[in-house]
C-alpha cells in the first residue's frame, strides 16, 4: 500500500498554462521585446521560468522579465487562472482519506503554490507545499524532490514515496533521489516524452491514477 505521494502541481494537477503564458506575455510586452506567440507554449512549462526563458529571450532578455512576470503572476492575479483536471479532486480527497502523505513537489515558486493549493481548498490536505525560493535555491526537480524528501523526514524502502508528474524533468528529479515516477498524461508532455523519460507509467487521466494507487 502506498503511503506517501509527492504531486507536481502545473499540467498533474491544475491547467495553469493560461495564467502562467498569460502573465508572461504581459511581462515580454512590458519589457518591450519582440517575441513571436509561437514561442511562448506549453513547451516552457517545468523548469523555473528562469531557466526556460533563456533560450528563447537570451540571458539579459530574460533577466529583465523575470521579475516582471513574477509580479504580474504571483503579486498580481496570474495565478488566479488555475483549473483542477478532471478527477483530481477525487484523487486528494480519496488520497488523504486512505491515509496517504500528499506533499506538494512542484518547481514553480513556493509562495505560489501555496496560493493555489489554498485557493482550490486543499490546504488541509498537503502534509507538505515545496517549490523553488523568491533566490532560486531550488532551480531543478531533483532539488525540490530532495527538499520535500527532507521535511517528511526521507521515508525509504516501502515507504518510498511515488512521484506523479507531466514532465521529463519530473521523472528525472525522482530518478535522482531513487524513486519512481507516474507519468500525468493529460498534462503538457509531448507525445512520448515520459515514456522516453524513463517514467514507471503512464496514465491517461487523474481517475485512471487514482484507480491504480486505490483500486
Amino acid at each position: 500500500m502506498l503511503t506517501h505521494i509527492l504531486l507536481d502541481l502545473d499540467g498533474t494537477l491544475v491547467d495553469s498554462a493560461p495564467g502562467i503564458l498569460g502573465s508572461l506575455r504581459r511581462a515580454i510586452d512590458e519589457v518591450g521585446l519582440d517575441v513571436p506567440e509561437s514561442a511562448l507554449g506549453t513547451h516552457l512549462l517545468g523548469p523555473p521560468m528562469y531557466r526556460s526563458l533563456p533560450p528563447i529571450l537570451g540571458e539579459q532578455g530574460a533577466a529583465d522579465v523575470v521579475p516582471v512576470y513574477r509580479r504580474i503572476y504571483g503579486d498580481e492575479d496570474g495565478w488566479l487562472a488555475s483549473t483542477p483536471y478532471p478527477g483530481v479532486e477525487e484523487l486528494l480527497r480519496e488520497l488523504d482519506e486512505a491515509g496517504v502523505t500528499i506533499a506538494l513537489a512542484t518547481s514553480k515558486a513556493e509562495s505560489s503554490a501555496r496560493k493555489i493549493v489554498a485557493h482550490h481548498g486543499w490546504a488541509d490536505l498537503f502534509t507538505e507545499t515545496v517549490g523553488d525560493t523568491p533566490a532560486g535555491d531550488r532551480p531543478t526537480k531533483g532539488a525540490v524532490v530532495g527538499e520535500a524528501l527532507r521535511r517528511l523526514g526521507h521515508p525509504d524502502g516501502d515507504a518510498a514515496p511515488l512521484m506523479v508528474g507531466d514532465r521529463r524533468y519530473d521523472v528525472a528529479g525522482a530518478a535522482e533521489h531513487g524513486l519512481r515516477c507516474a507519468g500525468a498524461g493529460w498534462g503538457y508532455a509531448e507525445p512520448g516524452e515520459l515514456e522516453a523519460a524513463g517514467a514507471a507509467v503512464v496514465h491517461a487521466s487523474a481517475d485512471e491514477l487514482r484507480a491504480a494507487i486505490l483500486g
